[in-house]
């Protein structure tokens, strides 16, 4: 709890009050902050309505309860225990409400990046097959044009063996295709149908090339007009026509591959760059939050969780200047039972005072009112005060901070001590 005697001079109690007002203000406009991000949140999954209704309960609940706390003592426990409760589901709803605010401004671009990387890695290793592939089948172009023409010169070709298992597999088809003919087309030297088999052959290897090329070139210009701010569905769209054209059978024949390991096309559910709903706004805050926690989860975190800690603060600091320390309220209470106001019971209560022989202020018990006696039967009890006998008298020893404070209570003189200085000085 505050208290205005701990320590603070005298001319600067006219001074605090302002600047516990303004703190004051400072808690109800970051509660107003803390309201609207909550209600923010709440609305993602209730109706406005109820949203409004409820982030208003929560939040009149965090102030009214951090006021209470600062200057009561009664049910301190279930206080805080309630005020635990209502700031985790105003943190709660807040964060999300910040985190989807920042992810609205944030999250696509950051997601499209992403995307662009995986697509581009995706193209490379795509572009890199392809050139391979392309490579290979021209060498194979270039050994079955050579074949054709080995055919015609000297015959006997597919007889022969090859270390190249495409160019084998050709042979292999040649020799059973001429199982077929006529026995009158023997095999040798000229144009025969062995010669014109080769060079069919031949050309599907050119046509398989262009194919390929072909392919080699729309994923080449894929890339170049790949831009890392396009939408996901743009890009994975763009990426999706360009890679089903591509000939993976071709490809795979070239590169003596049996299964190649293609590159892998990414799933739009990882690289969603908007949410549908705004209840899937919600739940992918909290996933992120557990599951793979970033910047931008804990900064949204941590700024709902200072505002209302802020707030707590603030409530809780300026709440007994506002209501009144204990202090002030034991002599509220006193002058009451005495039938007198605030700072006159204050003033008579000073005037009995005489130092003791250790310079401690000490009032006889005897001289007191029943005010003043219930008074320092509390201070006594607080610790405050200390009861002795002198002389065989009990006598109140005061503390010199409630002593100091009684002092400050005078500094600034309300309307009843001006008044009641006034009756004296014209009997005098």
């Amino acid at each position: 709890m505050v208290h205005v005697w701990s320590g603070a001079p005298a001319d600067r109690s006219a001074v605090s009050r302002p600047m516990v007002l303004s703190l004051f203000v400072s808690s109800c406009l970051l509660s107003i902050v803390s309201w609207y991000t909550t209600q923010q949140g709440m609305a993602l999954y209730l109706s406005t309505w109820f949203a409004t209704l409820a982030s208003l309960g929560v939040q009149s609940a965090l102030v009214l309860v951090a006021w209470l706390i600062g200057f009561t003592t009664a049910r301190r426990g279930l206080l805080i225990a309630v005020y635990v409760i209502t700031a985790v589901v105003s943190i709660a709803f807040s964060y999300v409400s910040l985190y989807t605010w920042f992810s609205a401004q944030a999250r696509p671009a950051m997601v499209e990046r992403k995307l662009y990387d995986a697509l581009n890695d995706a193209a490379g290793m795509t572009q890199a097959s392809l050139a391979a592939a392309v490579a290979e089948g021209q060498k194979h172009v270039l050994a079955l044009d050579e074949m054709t023409g080995a055919e015609k010169s000297h015959g006997y070709i597919s007889r022969a063996q090859d270390a190249d298992p495409y160019l084998a597999q050709v042979r292999e088809a040649v020799a059973r295709e001429a199982q077929t003919y006529n026995p009158a087309y023997r095999e040798g030297s000229g144009e025969g149908l062995r010669y014109t088999a080769f060079d069919r052959y031949s050309k599907l290897a050119r046509q398989s090339v262009g194919v390929m090329q072909t392919a080699q070139r729309r994923v080449s210009d894929f890339q170049a007009q790949l831009k890392p701010l396009d939408a996901s569905d743009k890009q994975l769209r763009s990426f999706r026509e360009v890679y089903d054209a591509i000939p993976w059978t071709e490809v795979e024949q070239s590169l003596h591959a049996a299964r190649l390991e293609r590159p892998p096309v990414p799933a739009y559910t990882d690289f969603v760059d908007r949410s549908a709903t705004s209840q899937e706004d919600l739940l992918l805050a909290f996933r992120e939050l557990f599951n793979a926690p970033n910047a931008r989860n804990v900064f949204a975190l941590a700024l709902a969780a200072f505002i209302d800690i802020i707030v707590f603060l603030l409530a809780y600091a300026s709440g007994p200047y506002f209501f009144g320390t204990a202090e002030q309220r034991w002599l509220a209470a006193g002058a009451a039972l005495d039938a007198s106001e605030g700072q006159l019971f204050v003033r008579d209560f000073l005037r009995k005072l005489t130092p003791s022989a250790r310079g401690m202020a000490r009032v006889e018990e005897s001289a007191l009112t029943p005010g003043e006696k219930q008074f320092c039967l509390l201070l006594v009890a607080k610790g405050q005060a200390a009861v002795v006998s002198e002389e065989g008298k009990m006598v109140y020893l005061l503390d010199e901070k409630i002593h100091e404070h009684l002092m400050e209570s005078l500094a600034t003189q309300g309307l009843p001590l001006r008044a009641s200085a006034q009756r004296v000085a014209m009997w005098a």
